[in-house]
Protein backbone atom coordinates (compact mmCIF):
# COMPACT_ATOMS: atom_id res chain seq x y z
CA UNK A 1 0.00 0.00 0.00
CA UNK A 2 3.15 2.16 0.69
CA UNK A 3 4.15 2.17 -2.82
CA UNK A 4 0.94 2.88 -4.08
CA UNK A 5 0.25 5.86 -1.70
CA UNK A 6 3.72 6.91 -2.98
CA UNK A 7 3.49 6.39 -6.40
CA UNK A 8 0.47 8.88 -6.55
CA UNK A 9 1.99 11.39 -4.55
CA UNK A 10 5.24 11.27 -6.71
CA UNK A 11 2.60 12.39 -9.70
CA UNK A 12 0.03 14.67 -7.84
CA UNK A 13 2.48 16.71 -5.47
CA UNK A 14 5.67 14.94 -4.38
CA UNK A 15 7.75 15.61 -7.60
CA UNK A 16 6.54 19.39 -7.77
CA UNK A 17 7.42 20.05 -3.86
CA UNK A 18 10.16 18.06 -3.65
CA UNK A 19 11.54 20.85 -6.44
CA UNK A 20 10.81 23.59 -4.61
CA UNK A 21 13.05 21.92 -2.05
CA UNK A 22 15.58 21.50 -4.15
CA UNK A 23 15.38 25.52 -5.38
CA UNK A 24 15.68 26.62 -2.35
CA UNK A 25 18.98 24.28 -1.31
CA UNK A 26 20.48 25.52 -3.90
CA UNK A 27 19.96 28.93 -2.95
CA UNK A 28 20.89 28.30 0.32
CA UNK A 29 24.51 26.55 -0.83
CA UNK A 30 25.17 29.73 -3.27
CA UNK A 31 24.68 31.67 -0.17
CA UNK A 32 27.82 29.58 1.45
CA UNK A 33 26.50 30.97 4.93
CA UNK A 34 23.55 29.32 4.45
CA UNK A 35 25.24 25.52 3.54
CA UNK A 36 23.48 23.97 6.76
CA UNK A 37 19.96 25.40 5.58
CA UNK A 38 20.76 24.04 2.05
CA UNK A 39 21.47 20.47 3.18
CA UNK A 40 18.68 20.35 5.14
CA UNK A 41 16.40 21.18 2.05
CA UNK A 42 17.89 18.34 0.50
CA UNK A 43 17.22 16.21 3.23
CA UNK A 44 13.58 17.32 3.04
CA UNK A 45 13.27 17.57 -0.31
CA UNK A 46 14.07 12.96 -0.40
CA UNK A 47 11.17 13.10 2.16
CA UNK A 48 8.63 15.37 0.83
CA UNK A 49 9.45 13.17 -3.33
CA UNK A 50 8.76 9.83 -1.31
CA UNK A 51 6.77 10.82 2.49
CA UNK A 52 4.65 7.45 2.93
CA UNK A 53 6.58 4.72 5.04
CA UNK A 54 9.21 7.47 6.90
CA UNK A 55 8.20 9.42 9.81
CA UNK A 56 10.31 12.44 11.20
CA UNK A 57 11.78 12.44 14.79
CA UNK A 58 13.50 15.00 17.04
CA UNK A 59 17.50 14.43 17.21
CA UNK A 60 18.42 14.32 20.71
CA UNK A 61 21.70 16.76 19.97
CA UNK A 62 20.07 19.78 18.89
CA UNK A 63 20.37 22.55 21.00
CA UNK A 64 19.94 25.80 20.89
CA UNK A 65 21.63 26.12 17.33
CA UNK A 66 18.90 24.37 15.97
CA UNK A 67 16.35 26.77 17.44
CA UNK A 68 17.92 29.96 16.11
CA UNK A 69 18.43 28.15 12.90
CA UNK A 70 14.84 27.12 12.35
CA UNK A 71 13.75 31.14 13.24
CA UNK A 72 15.92 32.31 10.27
CA UNK A 73 14.83 29.68 7.96
CA UNK A 74 10.64 30.62 8.50
CA UNK A 75 11.75 34.01 7.93
CA UNK A 76 13.37 33.32 4.39
CA UNK A 77 12.30 30.06 3.72
CA UNK A 78 10.31 28.26 5.36
CA UNK A 79 6.88 30.00 5.25
CA UNK A 80 6.83 29.87 1.51
CA UNK A 81 7.24 26.06 1.51
CA UNK A 82 4.78 25.33 4.14
CA UNK A 83 1.94 27.83 1.91
CA UNK A 84 2.82 25.40 -1.09
CA UNK A 85 1.90 21.97 1.57
CA UNK A 86 -1.32 24.28 2.70
CA UNK A 87 -2.51 24.89 -0.78
CA UNK A 88 -1.60 21.63 -2.38
CA UNK A 89 -3.21 19.73 0.92
CA UNK A 90 -6.18 21.60 0.24
CA UNK A 91 -6.47 21.04 -3.34
CA UNK A 92 -6.15 17.22 -2.52
CA UNK A 93 -8.58 17.08 0.18
CA UNK A 94 -11.23 18.44 -2.28
CA UNK A 95 -11.27 14.97 -4.00
CA UNK A 96 -12.24 11.88 -1.44
CA UNK A 97 -9.33 10.19 -3.31
CA UNK A 98 -6.84 12.67 -2.47
CA UNK A 99 -7.17 12.75 1.08
CA UNK A 100 -5.29 10.75 2.86
CA UNK A 101 -2.34 12.86 0.57
CA UNK A 102 -3.78 15.95 1.53
CA UNK A 103 -3.32 14.87 5.28
CA UNK A 104 0.05 13.50 4.37
CA UNK A 105 0.50 17.30 2.86
CA UNK A 106 -0.40 18.83 6.47
CA UNK A 107 2.03 16.61 8.31
CA UNK A 108 4.90 17.91 6.50
CA UNK A 109 4.05 21.75 7.04
CA UNK A 110 6.09 21.41 11.06
CA UNK A 111 8.89 20.33 9.22
CA UNK A 112 9.14 22.89 6.16
CA UNK A 113 9.09 25.05 8.80
CA UNK A 114 11.19 23.74 10.90
CA UNK A 115 13.67 21.29 9.54
CA UNK A 116 17.07 21.56 11.68
CA UNK A 117 16.64 19.31 15.12
CA UNK A 118 14.81 17.01 13.00
CA UNK A 119 15.42 12.98 11.37
CA UNK A 120 13.63 11.43 9.25
CA UNK A 121 13.57 7.47 9.67
CA UNK A 122 11.66 4.53 8.84
CA UNK A 123 8.39 3.91 10.40
CA UNK A 124 9.20 0.62 11.03
CA UNK A 125 12.72 1.54 13.08
CA UNK A 126 12.61 0.93 16.53
CA UNK A 127 11.35 3.68 18.55
CA UNK A 128 10.63 6.06 15.30
CA UNK A 129 7.29 7.68 17.30
CA UNK A 130 9.86 9.39 19.95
Amino acid sequence: MRLILNLVWLVLCGLWMAIGYVVAGVICCLLIVTIPFGIASFRIAGYALWPFGRTTVERRDAGAGSLIGNIIWIVFAGWWLALGHIFTGIALCVTIIGIPLGIANFKLIPISLMPLGREIVPTNRPFATR
